[in-house]
């Protein structure tokens, strides 16, 4: 991961707001806040045999549940409620 450096001096007569306000604009211009935001959500990406394991429990569920519509333990899912 890149860090950014940012650094900002206070000019002689600058109020602290105004160098506030320009630090803030800086962050801004530099993107290190987007970059932050995206790896804070980030997901490590699954293995081959993540991937493999969660499809066959997804289609063991699926068979399952299908077993119990057949059986009238479990109630039909209305039709806008079903995913596509």
């Amino acid at each position: 991961m890149n860090h950014v450096a940012i650094e900002i001096k206070k000019q002689q007569g600058e109020t602290t707001r105004g160098l506030i306000r320009r630090f803030s604009r800086k962050v801004q211009q530099s993107g290190v806040l987007i970059r932050a935001r995206k790896d804070k959500f980030h997901e490590k990406e699954k293995t081959k045999r993540e991937r493999r394991d969660s499809a066959v429990r997804r289609v063991k569920i699926g068979k399952e549940k299908e077993k119990l519509r057949k059986m009238g333990l479990l109630e039909e899912e209305p039709k806008w409620k079903r995913k596509r």
